[in-house]
């Protein structure tokens, strides 16, 4: 009996991965695991997604097309769809609960990681839902194979756990200038937090939540390879801010996807699920 707790022990640590995933590991454990093209650009770029994975993607990969998987309905991009919306998607990508997910962009707003909380969001197991750590550029940099093959595998029966409770809304945020009971931080570059330049989406206002902090999400990147900056570098980055660790930190930014970008890095750090303000300030500074 003692036997079987140990190798279960040794299995799950054996399959638990990390936040992050390196290219060569991914490369070694394709076979095991399922991997997700997220990539995602701004519409400013004129670069089509789907047709970029069409023409090149690491082998197996699906394609996870933010616009078209978000809530379509909402006047505001990106905002999460609805439990049986996610269920769907999944289900038609063939995911099960217990797959291993790795998830990859060529994003300059690292769109991947914005699939990953949705991920956790809808219930599917943290230890078993990873970045892949440079994304497509790194993997294409050290000239690791690719394919424009589309592989269809069959549907699945994804069963979702939604967890509200990573995510802030509106009210919530214009309690929390008053009450002050969690960090509110702003991955958005500091000229756009400053109201210094225009936002890219009309109609919105410049400018920044009252009383939020900010930490622009390119500051936890490496420019040289795309990486994510190690845990130590990514502390100090946080502990400018004057953050204080016994409160919620909830992350915002212009429509929720750069937000997930520090809630990675606050995960790296702390081990934390992040909380999102999905809104963002494509809510916000409609006001």
């Amino acid at each position: 009996m003692q036997s079987r707790r140990v190798s279960s022990k040794i299995y799950r640590k054996k399959y638990m991965m990390n936040n992050l995933v390196t290219t060569e590991w991914l490369e070694k454990n394709l076979s095991k695991v399922r991997v997700i093209d997220a990539t995602w650009h701004m519409p400013n770029l004129k670069r089509e997604s789907y047709k970029e994975y069409l023409k090149t993607h690491i082998s197996g990969s699906v394609f996870f097309d933010l616009d078209k998987n978000s809530n379509e309905k909402s006047s505001l991009p990106h905002m999460l769809p609805n439990k049986q919306k996610w269920g769907e998607i999944v289900s038609d990508f063939g995911i099960k609960n217990s797959d291993n997910l790795v998830i990859y962009d060529s994003s300059d707003a690292f769109s991947s990681c914005r699939c990953w909380f949705s991920f956790i969001y809808f219930g599917h197991d943290q230890n078993k839902v990873s970045i892949l750590d440079g994304g497509l550029k790194k993997w294409i940099r050290e000239k690791k194979p690719l394919t424009n093959k589309i592989i269809k595998f069959p549907k699945s029966d994804y069963l979702v756990k939604e967890n509200k409770f990573l995510i802030k809304n509106k009210e919530q945020i214009k309690q929390n200038i008053l009450l002050k009971d969690f960090e509110l931080i702003d991955a958005r570059s500091e000229e756009r937090f400053k109201g210094l330049v225009p936002e890219p989406r009309e109609g919105l206002k410049s400018g920044h939540i009252k009383n939020s902090k900010n930490i622009p999400f390119a500051e936890c990147i490496n420019k040289k390879d795309n990486t994510f900056k190690n845990k130590e570098e990514l502390n100090e980055i946080f502990k400018k801010q004057d953050i204080n660790y016994e409160k919620d930190i909830v992350f915002t930014c212009g429509s929720g996807v750069t937000a997930c970008v520090l809630g990675l890095a606050n995960s790296i750090i702390s081990g934390k699920t992040p909380i999102i303000y999905d809104g963002s300030w494509s809510e916000w500074g409609k006001e």
